[in-house]
């Protein structure tokens, strides 16, 4: 079955990578500040759209725990399809990361998806004592060591770091971050994100001062080119997604803040 020209395989795949990406950049914040980003209780949502379809949601929630009498933040993030979409492809994701509230380190990360039937069950474990992570993947039974080093992260921890610790005015428009990610389908992997400087966007809440950045993404069957995706995050002390853009193939994908609470900062919005 096709949509607007586009195979559901290939529009799946797609969102796929989109909420990947926007649950890594979700605690994107790169600016020295007094105040903490986050707190526990805060709560994002944000809504996927592939051309006239309201594709899909994503939200994300902020939590406290322990791991080995450790205070962590747990930190979960869940995709659906919705309304008409959901006829043509059905998507359940979940993704978990437990970072430490003092040093930010990930100490496990889990991810369970169901992709138009397609699963994973995956859990990682870091024991940063004897720098070793350990993947399980849980529904075909198997293990895989990873060396890592003090400065690891997974996907979600690696971004709630930055929120509290990057300095924003290191960067220079058209210079890029780099960070190195542990991730069940690539391992560790070097992630690639340039600043293109601010840009004003306009949102359901009104008008946004915003951070602008281009990740780096494979081109070929899904995405058009290398440099398809652009990224605006919030230019307060919140550093929240405000937009994420694709441009795929065949047609876009964009993604919207849809919802939010339990901010520690204001969220700016300009006035006219």
């Amino acid at each position: 079955m096709y949509c607007c020209g586009f195979s559901n395989f290939t529009i799946l795949f797609a969102m796929k990578k989109i909420s990947i990406l926007l649950f890594l950049f979700i605690g994107l914040s790169l600016n020295a500040q007094k105040k903490p980003a986050f707190k526990p209780g805060e709560w994002l949502k944000f809504r996927i759209h592939y051309g006239f379809l309201n594709a899909s949601y994503a939200t994300l929630k902020v939590n406290t725990d322990e791991i080995d009498s450790i205070p962590v933040y747990h930190v979960v993030g869940k995709g659906k399809t919705a309304g008409f979409a959901s006829l043509f492809f059905k998507v359940d994701d979940t993704y978990e990361s437990y970072f430490g509230k003092q040093d930010g380190r990930p100490y496990k990360f889990v991810r369970k998806i169901n992709e138009g039937g397609y699963t994973k069950d995956i859990e990682i474990n870091f024991d940063h004592e004897k720098d070793e992570a350990v993947l399980n993947d849980k529904k075909n039974k198997k293990k895989f060591n990873f060396t890592i080093q003090d400065d690891i992260q997974d996907l979600i921890s690696a971004f709630y770091y930055l929120r509290s610790n990057y300095k924003f005015e290191d960067l220079v428009v058209g210079e890029s971050i780099e960070l190195d990610m542990l991730y069940d389908d690539d391992g560790v992997f070097k992630f690639k994100l340039k600043y293109l400087g601010k840009e004003v966007v306009k949102t359901k809440y009104g008008k946004v001062e915003c951070l602008k950045f281009r990740p780096y993404v494979q081109s070929g069957r899904v995405f058009k080119e290398q440099e398809s995706l652009s990224l605006w995050v919030s230019n307060d002390l919140n550093k929240i997604p405000i937009r994420i853009k694709a441009n795929l193939a065949v047609g876009a994908i964009k993604v919207d803040l849809d919802g939010y609470n339990g901010l520690r900062n204001q969220f700016k919005i300009i006035m006219d």
